[in-house]
């Protein structure tokens, strides 16, 4: 059984328009297929064309709201201005896997931070909260497993065990971390009031089909959330 997210009410003040799309898979009896190789590569084309048209003002958003929970978005910004800045300087995304690339075009191409994670290793639902600087949070550094804690009054993604996702949808924690070869999966797809409401829509329907045809037969439950 997939347990819905829980958004804290306090969100509603750092980000008004703050809504997301919750999608939970179930690929244990699912079968195997690929995608188009080129699905990538056409969404760091779109973006070096200058796609979407609401690029610039839906990241604008995320910088703001970084800001007003006290994060400095010019030196830890939102996972999809991560990526966007990336393909700008190289020119190109690298592969990494099927599930992982999919998500990475999704959110290249509607510039919207898309998380992936391994259901499985959640303890509890998820929850976008506001930290009190306590919870642990699980990170590699020089190669070694180091637990760090999130200031206070940062926006964290976190489950009854930890932090699950830093600064809003900055850093993944390793412990939820999705790998290819996990059959249960939680993806959600993360947007402010810059960006059309169809466009989210849009986003979550090729992130879908993109599961479907990775993993034909598989589960798929999806629904909005917001505050």
């Amino acid at each position: 059984m997939f347990e819905s997210p829980v958004i804290d009410e306090r969100i509603k003040e750092i980000a008004p328009g703050f809504r997301a799309m919750s999608i939970h898979v179930d690929a244990t009896n699912a079968g195997e297929g690929s995608l188009h190789t080129g699905l990538l590569t056409d969404a760091c084309d779109y973006v070096l064309r200058g796609g979407p048209a609401w690029a610039d003002a839906h990241l604008t958003s995320w910088a703001d709201a970084y800001t007003r929970f006290g994060a400095k978005p010019n030196r830890t910004p939102c996972s999809a201005q991560a990526l966007r800045k990336r393909v700008l300087k190289d020119g190109m995304m690298p592969s990494i896997n099927p599930i992982v690339d999919l998500y990475n075009a999704v959110s290249l191409k509607y510039a919207i931070p898309v998380g992936g994670e391994n259901y499985d290793a959640y303890a509890g639902r998820p929850l976008l909260t506001v930290a009190d600087g306590r919870e642990r949070f699980e990170t590699v550094m020089n190669g070694e497993v180091v637990i760090e804690n999130p200031l206070p009054g940062e926006v964290i993604w976190r489950d009854d065990a930890g932090v699950t996702c830093r600064r809003w949808n900055w850093r993944q924690g390793t412990r939820t971390r999705l790998e290819a070869t996990d059959r249960r999966m939680w993806f959600v797809l993360e947007s402010l009031e810059t960006m059309p409401v169809g466009a989210l829509a849009e986003a979550s329907d090729m992130l879908v089909e993109g599961l479907n045809t990775l993993m034909p037969d598989c589960l798929v439950f999806a629904q909005r959330i917001a505050v």
